[in-house]
């Protein structure tokens, strides 16, 4: 891959993601969509990996789109930033419909196009002192990279219209109380903390874990007998996989299970 924002690499069955442009602010434009969209191609069609880390260099995790390049596009920007979009939101809907777990660090502060990302990943750490704002409506425009569908799911539909319509800033703590994050942790421990549970994860039960992802995904969106059969369909198929049968085995005979991923 020819990435120009984002560093790529895989260790042990964790693609680590991180953006790269800092100087940016790892900010949204074509550049950085493009390239999203092809780190998310390259871990769908790679079974080595099992989990991701994302996390990102600098003090701003993602402020948004880049309205310095926006302004500069003049009256070309609806078109530019509607070919933007193909690439920005087809990687964020291959993340969620891939069986493999997304964990972000977030340090610093996710603004804008930067929190609709965050609300997009499963899981999500961030240091102590992480601000996150929505921001779009102070620049005259809409929410975009999915935030109408995952943010609300997160945090409520009365709290993201609080956030989006008065771009209230939310701290680290607040994030978590409201759902917006999992866990805070020290602003130096962010990285190491993202790898470390990404890892942890990619070393499981793998493939029970990504389905599980899914299920949890496709069951939040279905009625209940859909959301049932589903489960059903699943369940039974990881009881036939390696994993599925060594975690039975294990349970029922006190032992610590040998999981392979598989």
């Amino acid at each position: 891959m020819d990435l120009k924002t984002i560093d790529y690499r895989t260790s042990d069955g964790v693609a680590h993601v991180r953006f790269n442009r800092p100087e940016g602010a790892n900010a949204v434009n074509p550049a950085f969509s493009a390239d999203l969209r092809a780190v998310m191609l390259e871990i769908e069609h790679d079974d080595a990996v099992k989990a991701v880390s994302v996390t990102a260099e600098g003090r701003v995790f993602c402020a948004g789109g880049d309205l310095k390049e926006f302004a500069a596009a003049g009256d070309g920007l609806p078109l530019m930033a509607a070919d933007m979009l193909v690439d920005f939101h087809g990687g964020i809907y291959k993340m969620n419909r891939m069986p493999k777990p997304f964990v972000a660090g977030v340090g610093g502060a996710a603004g804008g196009a930067g929190l609709s990302i965050v609300s997009a990943f499963d899981l999500v750490i961030a240091g102590e002192s992480a601000k996150f704002t929505m921001a779009y409506t102070r620049a005259g425009v809409t929410p975009d990279g999915t935030s109408s569908y995952f943010l609300a799911r997160h945090i409520g539909l009365r709290r993201m219209l609080d956030l989006t319509l008065t771009n209230r800033v939310l701290s680290a703590a607040e994030a978590e109380s409201w759902g917006l994050v999992n866990r805070v942790v020290p602003d130096d421990d962010v990285d190491a903390a993202t790898a470390e549970l990404a890892q942890q994860l990619a070393s499981g039960p793998a493939w029970a874990t990504g389905h599980a992802k899914t299920v949890i995904y496709r069951g939040f969106e279905s009625p209940l007998e859909e959301a049932g059969e589903f489960e059903g369909v699943t369940i039974t198929t990881a009881m036939r996989t390696h994993d599925g049968r060594e975690g039975i085995a294990a349970f029922a005979a006190k032992r610590a299970p040998e999981f392979n991923g598989e």
